[in-house]
């Protein structure tokens, strides 16, 4: 009983093994009893009732002993049943067997005489000491034409006379039985074996992956429960198979970001120890230096912090009430500066219609401000950059385009995955590839969507989504929503 297959096999059989053998006793007995008997029975009432109107008609029978003896006579060498004839003052006037001729004439002590003398038919089963039914007797009173009682017929039959059909009956009943506990048992072994395989499988994939073994995609078969069981572990599969992934991919990503600069450093270094610090001039060009690589350390320390926000669920927002339309253009000055300063041409057109929205300033210019750098980044010099603002329906748009060398299908839909970065090496060949999967959950955290558009070698085209409140939606509880759907 220490495993579960042994308590399964028990669960499926035990019932089956209580339930079967006391159905076959109860069928036994409804048969028996409620079946043969009631059919005997019925059947000998009809012999007596009809011997009963055959006695009323031969009235001398009544009246003389022979003629009765000679009418139970002829009657049992037709039927296996014993006959009786009683005078109306409860004597016996005739059998048809034997051993009764001794009490010819003389009164019978039968229970239920009284009531055929009264004129109403009396059929009792008389049971042996094993509780078997052993004779059926069956009283018929004869009534002449004038509603008088001639005498009362009696008719018994022995049950041992038909005990063999009960026997037949039985082994029949027993055998059915037995196929069916046989099959029942089979079947409740087979799934009992299924069910303890596939608990079984599971478990062991389990401690495959606890164990660091093999990471296994089961099969999704089997009963509704099992397969829900198989569909929840093959999904905690492929989300530990994914952050496995990111978690190599984010180890390799850091020695790659974090070791250029700490080796600009370290050169840097290196040369103030060996007296580049007595040329004033190459001590400051060393020390700008150094400081830029220490400034292009502070965006990853950024990424990773908020990244870390990202894993534990604990982005947060600060909402207040903002016109975009005059927000929206103060976020652009300072990329277009950067755009024209690289010889990309710069377009602009935010409409003034721009509705006033609860959002996070900061975490909105966040998502701006990386898709603007990254479309100065990758456009080259002769190039266009487009920043567009209008609202469609109940939501408001942002749109940044560029034309720059663009993505493929594929790209396009894991740009937003962690740590993602261009196979091909020049969309995105540096950084840790959290900028856009950063911006996509601050988009969403607002309640609204990120989408993109690209064709490769013709440029890509980013739209942020951003819905309407209502008058009966607090932008507390829209935020407090969006929090929870960003974790």
């Amino acid at each position: 009983m220490r495993n579960l297959r042994t308590r399964l096999i028990l669960s499926h059989i035990l019932p089956l093994l209580v339930i079967v053998p006391l159905m076959g006793i109860a069928l036994i007995y409804i048969v028996e009893t409620q079946v043969m008997l009631t059919a005997l029975s019925n059947e000998l009432t009809q012999q007596a009732k009809l011997t009963a109107e055959i006695a009323r008609d031969q009235p001398n029978i009544w009246a003389n002993t022979d003629q009765a003896r000679i009418f139970v006579s002829r009657f049992g060498a037709h039927h296996q049943s014993n006959v009786m004839l009683v005078d109306p003052k409860g004597n016996l006037l005739a059998s048809n067997q034997p051993a009764d001729n001794d009490q010819v004439g003389h009164p019978l002590d039968l229970p239920n005489l009284s009531t055929a003398l009264a004129g109403e038919d009396s059929i009792q089963v008389n049971y042996g000491q094993n509780l078997q039914a052993e004779i059926i007797e069956i009283l018929v009173p004869v009534i002449n034409p004038d509603q008088g009682l001639v005498g009362v017929i009696r008719l018994t039959h022995q049950v041992s006379s038909v005990y063999d059909r009960f026997v037949r009956l039985r082994y029949i009943i027993v055998g059915v039985l037995a196929v069916e506990l046989l099959l029942g048992v089979a079947v409740g072994l087979l799934l009992a074996l299924n069910l303890e395989r596939s608990l079984r499988q599971v478990t062991e994939a389990v401690y495959d992956i606890a164990s660091g073994r093999n990471w296994t995609t089961l099969p999704e078969q089997g009963p509704q429960e099992i397969r829900l069981l198989l569909r929840a572990f093959n999904t905690l599969t492929e989300r530990l198979r994914m952050l496995e992934d990111a978690r190599r991919r984010l180890l390799a990503n850091l020695v790659h970001e974090v070791g250029r600069p700490i080796g600009a450093l370290q050169s840097a270094i290196q040369a103030l120890r060996n007296g580049a610090d007595q040329d004033n001039s190459l001590r400051s060009e060393l020390l700008e230096g150094m400081e830029a690589e220490v400034q292009r350390l502070h965006p990853l320390l950024d990424n990773l912090a908020q990244l870390h926000d990202r894993v534990l669920g604990t982005l947060e927002l600060n909402c207040q009430p903002v016109d975009l339309s005059d927000w929206l253009t103060c976020v652009a000055v300072p990329w277009r500066e950067a755009a024209q300063a690289k010889g990309i041409h710069w377009e602009a057109s935010i409409s003034d219609m721009l509705p006033t929205l609860n959002v996070d300033t900061d975490r909105l210019a966040q998502v701006v401000g990386n898709l603007l750098s990254n479309a100065v980044k990758y456009t080259p010099v002769g190039g266009e950059v487009s920043l567009t603002a209008g609202v469609e329906s109940d939501q408001t748009w942002i749109r940044v385009g560029d034309t720059g060398l663009g993505m493929s299908a594929e790209e396009q839909q894991q740009i937003f995955n962690p740590f993602y970065r261009s196979h091909r090496g020049h969309r995105f060949p540096q950084g840790m590839g959290l900028g856009l999967t950063i911006a996509h959950d601050l988009v969403l955290a607002h309640n609204g969507r990120l989408e993109v558009d690209s064709e490769l070698d013709k440029g890509s085209s980013f739209t942020i989504w951003l819905p309407h409140l209502t008058d009966d939606q607090p932008s507390s509880e829209l935020f407090q929503r969006n929090d929870n759907k960003s974790q």
